[in-house]
């Protein structure tokens, strides 16, 4: 696969092991705020696009939804290397980006002005930009743009749609939220309950309760972070997973519980909410990334300042 058209090496950053990282991409405008830009760019043009970020280039650009996760990463890196120096199972974030290097430059003296470490940066001129992904080997990709993150899931890539929203950067530990069906696992349920209601996917999870349910389109990202996880103790651990599932714990919870422990996923918690909404709880866990299918739970966890990724 050919490298995109120009890609710019961070030197300021010790650059990791694609085979060994768990690398993340993210693009521009899931990464900073980039909503008068675009809206620019929209209504003016790329000429007139271009011309205000290099008229801008020294002005840091405002951070984006997914900018309070990238740092959490950081810290789980540097957690990792005080505890075992010659680790190599680090995270490694590259930028793609629709921009040339030209009007790049902006971006690039965003993130070191931040002091994100960001390895790569890839100025990709081509319409669809995921064709890189696998090249980078790529296990996560955030984008604001709702037909990459649709053309990544097609590539088999852990892919969602950042939207973008004020965000109150929570603290350290890094903490993630998983939806279950159709995020972490398959959605086979959901199915069955559009078919049938809720009658019969209860009938059906009864019946397949010692079944272990099919992957999800994130399941290969939560997977790798639950290796990383587990290199600390619980207590110690600089990441914390949790499952929020519109799923019962009574009927519908045993066999998520079951399939978990079939991948060897530990999960720190698991709530399990019967329908109801999931924003007062997100609010509580302060996550700095949370995964859903569900356009109305997005929404909900977007109103109480929850950093959201829809996984279409």
């Amino acid at each position: 696969m050919a490298e995109p058209e120009s890609t710019i090496i961070n030197t300021d950053v010790k650059q990791k092991d694609p085979s060994e990282a768990l690398v993340i991409a993210v693009t521009t405008r899931a990464i900073f705020n980039l909503e008068e830009e675009h809206k620019l760019y929209m209504e003016k043009g790329k000429e007139e696009y271009i011309r205000h970020q290099q008229a801008n280039q020294d002005k840091p650009l405002p951070p984006g939804t997914a900018f309070a996760f990238i740092q959490a990463v950081q810290y789980v890196n540097e957690k990792i290397l005080e505890s075992n120096p010659a680790e190599k199972d680090l995270f490694d974030i590259l930028v793609l980006s629709n921009n040339s290097p030209e009007s790049g430059m902006r971006i690039i003296n965003s993130a070191k002005h931040y002091g994100l470490e960001i390895s790569k940066f890839c100025f990709v001129s081509d319409e669809d930009s995921t064709q890189y992904l696998k090249s980078h080997r790529v296990k996560l990709f955030l984008s604001a743009d709702r037909t990459d993150v649709c053309n990544a899931l097609r590539r088999g890539v852990s892919s969602a749609l950042v939207f973008q929203q004020e965000v109150q950067a929570p603290s350290t530990p890094l903490r993630v939220v998983f939806d279950g069906d159709a995020v972490l696992f398959s959605d086979e349920t959901d199915q069955v309950f559009r078919e049938q209601g809720l009658e019969g996917a209860l009938q059906y999870e009864r019946a397949m309760e010692a079944v272990p349910m099919g992957e999800g389109p994130l399941k290969a990202f939560a997977m790798h972070l639950g290796k990383m996880r587990k290199k600390f103790s619980q207590e110690k651990s600089p990441i914390r997973t949790y499952l929020v599932t519109a799923r019962s714990g009574r009927d519908m919870g045993i066999r998520a519980i079951k399939t978990l422990r079939e991948w060897g996923l530990a999960i720190d918690e698991a709530f399990f909410m019967d329908g109801a909404p999931k924003g007062p709880i997100l609010a509580q866990i302060q996550p700095h990334i949370f995964f859903d299918d569900g356009l109305h739970n997005i929404q909900g966890a977007r109103d109480v300042g929850v950093p959201s990724a829809w996984v279409p």
